[in-house]
Parts: structure tokens; sequence; C-alpha cells
């Protein structure tokens, strides 16, 4: 396994699901073991359903991408939520401009590094939580 790093659930999605940020994903999952918000399963698979929805994969291709999810979440790490989580988010919140499961991911990530993210690794696709990472001392890969 390599080292651990917060993946935001946005980054893991190209890991399940061809997209052009595919190959970045795929060689930081080699490099990089996923630590990751308790609620991503849930996020991923929301994302995975509206590209079904919307046409750009098909049920084939969603089978496929829940596969890949569940290998991923075999090796994850996930970060529960707790009172002390979701004040770190709500502050989090007024300090950047996040939206709640921004948040929440960005809390998740300092929660697991213990609030000293020098030398942790953040690694996402959102530009203001990917900017907000780096804010609070996470180095960010962004995809």
């Amino acid at each position: 396994m390599g080292k651990p790093a917060f993946w935001d659930a946005s980054a893991l999605v190209p890991a399940c699901v061809r997209q052009a940020a595919t190959p970045r994903a795929e060689a930081n999952l080699r490099l990089h073991t996923p630590v990751v918000w308790w609620g991503s399963y849930v996020e991923i698979r929301s994302a995975i359903a509206r590209l079904r929805r919307t046409g750009l994969i098909d049920d084939q291709g969603a089978l496929k991408a829940i596969a890949s999810l569940d290998r991923i979440r075999s090796i994850w790490k996930a970060i529960l939520p707790g009172d002390s989580l979701l004040d770190e988010a709500c502050r989090l919140l007024d300090v950047y401009p996040l939206r709640a499961a921004g948040s929440l991911q960005l809390a998740a990530a300092l929660t697991w590094c213990r609030q000293r993210p020098d030398g942790k690794t953040f690694i996402g696709s959102d530009k203001r939580l990917d900017e907000a990472a780096g804010l609070e001392g996470f180095s960010v890969i962004a995809l």
C-alpha cells in the first residue's frame, strides 16, 4: 500500500468512471492509500447515478463503476462523523467559500491528521475545496 492521503470524493469518481482525470486518479491511487470522509461512498454513488441518468454512462458502465468503487472502498480508511468534526466543518464554512459537503470533507481531513496537515496530502478535484485545503496547510494534488 502507498502512503495515506486524504481523498475528496470528487477525486475518486474518475478512479471509478473513465474521465479526463482518470489517468491521474489511477496513478495517485498507486501512490496514496485513500483516507475518506464517512459519507464519501454515498457521494460517489450519487455521482455515478447522475452520470447514468444523464446518459454519460450506460447501465453496464454504472455497474462497472460501482464495482471499481467497491474495490477502492475495501482498502480505504473512513473518518467517522462526530461532534468535533461537525464543529470543525462549521468553522470552515465561516472561513472559506465551501458548501456543506466540502466543509465535511475538509473537516474529516483535518480530523484524520489531528489538525496537523503539514506534510499530509489532500487529493481533490474541487477548486474551492482544494484551495481551502492548501490554506489549511495540506499539500494538495488537484486532479
